[in-house]
């Protein structure tokens, strides 16, 4: 997208700002002649130059991005990633990829942003006062790098991976990827020639075990162009190892999930129990997400032996399986996941609890049709949140107490606001820093009926 110069700019596209407060969605808050200027890469109180990317003359707000600090914040600090770093980005005329909007920031003060922004959107969405500490994961590594089991890449002309700037088409190849575990960084794929290919998921198993290239072939791409990918990902990987990365190919319109090298899933661990997550199936991202959110939600629902509970958007069953063992054989667990594949996932790895019942199905119907009381329900929904058929459906279902893991501090506190309504308190609230670096995080929520 070409930036419009608005009237006043000291050169085209950019403005000397003075940057406002944190905002959702990884912006600062910044005004210019009277105009609202969400602004990426910036810190509360600098003054900075920034480039506009989206900037119509009759838009509500425009967008830039930070290209020169002119009076720095104290927790600024040198970016750890050179294709993000929006200041060397701007220097060159481009954007900074997207996936670490937060590098340029302390992580002390990534935190105390981060809460702070929790706390705007119950305040603001839910009409809750309510002070905020997001905590660091456990086993944290003090520069919060090296922490992604998943990462995602596109493939630029010529076949190398490469990552989009925010809001932008446009492709910037990448070398390296510092979010992700070393495991990942070692396939080295950035020496692959991915021709052929549209995207690239990479999966690798925080507990160790082969991990797991994901092909989204191009249109038209042909079998023998996958395997020649496959081939060539296995000789940069694995050279005189034998096969220890796998390599499989997903067409997300047919669903099809197609073996070019090894296995078509991996192996995940959390709290004793073992997890197989096929293809691009959902599974925590940060190494210590999946032990950190069981063992909150485990103390949070507090399940006693013979109760009934149900596990809503379950995916491959990480909560399920504790939740069924708190419960106990003379319990039930009702889990709910919408994926076909990764419903399919929490069949085999829930296969030896008998207390469970596996249903695929959309969460707002699989409600509407079921019978009997619940104790306890636990949900975590997508980005999006449940939405107010299911906050009424549980609600109508009368549990004793309910658990909210979210990945979104506006569309749970949306939720929130419809279970407050319904006579919902807010009981305990832990926020966890699960993605340092962004603006992202994770969050853990008790409600009760008084």
């Amino acid at each position: 997208m070409t930036p419009q110069t608005p009237q006043g700019a000291s050169a085209p596209g950019d403005l000397e700002l003075t940057i406002g407060p944190a905002a959702h969605g990884g912006h600062f808050v910044a005004r210019h002649e009277g105009r609202v200027v969400f602004v990426r890469h910036a810190l509360p109180g600098e003054r900075v130059r920034a480039r506009l990317t989206d900037a119509g003359e009759k838009a509500k707000f425009w967008r830039a991005d930070v290209v020169e600090v002119l009076e720095p914040a104290p927790a600024r600090v040198p970016h750890f990633w050179a294709p993000a770093d929006a200041l060397k980005a701007g220097s060159r005329g481009r954007l900074p990829v997207g996936g670490a909007e937060f590098g340029h920031i302390g992580l002390a003060e990534q935190r105390r942003l981060k809460a702070g922004i929790f706390a705007e959107q119950l305040r603001r969405l839910a009409g809750i006062e309510r002070e905020v500490t997001v905590e660091a994961a456990a086993e944290e590594s003090p520069d919060g790098l090296g922490w992604r089991t998943r990462a995602s890449f596109s493939v630029a002309p010529g076949g190398h991976l490469a990552m989009h700037p925010h809001r932008s088409e446009d492709l910037v190849p990448v070398q390296e990827m510092p979010l992700a575990s070393a495991a990942i960084n070692a396939l080295k794929l950035w020496e692959v020639d991915f021709t052929g290919a549209e995207r690239v998921e990479v999966a690798a198993p925080a507990a160790g075990g082969p991990p797991l290239v994901l092909l989204i072939p191009a249109g038209g791409t042909r079998p023998r162009t996958l395997a020649r990918i496959a081939s060539e990902i296995g000789a940069v990987a694995d050279p005189g190892a034998g096969e220890t990365v796998s390599v499989a190919a997903w067409d997300p319109e047919s669903h099809e999930l197609t073996r070019l090298r090894g296995r078509t899933w991996v192996r995940e661990q959390a709290e004793g129990h073992d997890y197989r997550v096929t293809g691009a199936g959902f599974w925590q991202i940060h190494r210590s997400a999946p032990g950190t959110l069981v063992q909150a939600v485990v103390q949070g629902l507090h399940l006693q032996p013979g109760e009934l509970a149900a596990d809503l958007f379950a995916g491959a069953g990480l909560f399920t399986a504790p939740l069924a063992e708190a419960v106990g054989t003379e319990g039930h667990v009702l889990s709910v996941e919408g994926s076909p594949g990764t419903s399919r996932d929490a069949r085999k790895n829930l296969f030896a609890m008998p207390q469970v019942e596996v249903v695929q199905g959309r969460v707002d119907r699989v409600l509407r049709n079921h019978e009997g009381r619940l104790d306890a329900v636990l949900l975590d929904p997508p980005r999006t949140g449940a939405g107010r058929v299911v906050v009424d459906q549980i609600s109508a279902a009368s549990p004793r107490v309910v658990g909210y893991v979210s990945c979104d501090p506006a569309s749970f506190a949306r939720d929130l606001a419809w279970f407050g309504e319904a006579g919902w308190e807010l009981e305990m609230l832990r926020v966890f820093d699960l993605y340092p670096h962004t603006h992202h995080m994770e969050s853990f929520a008790v409600l009760r009926r008084p």
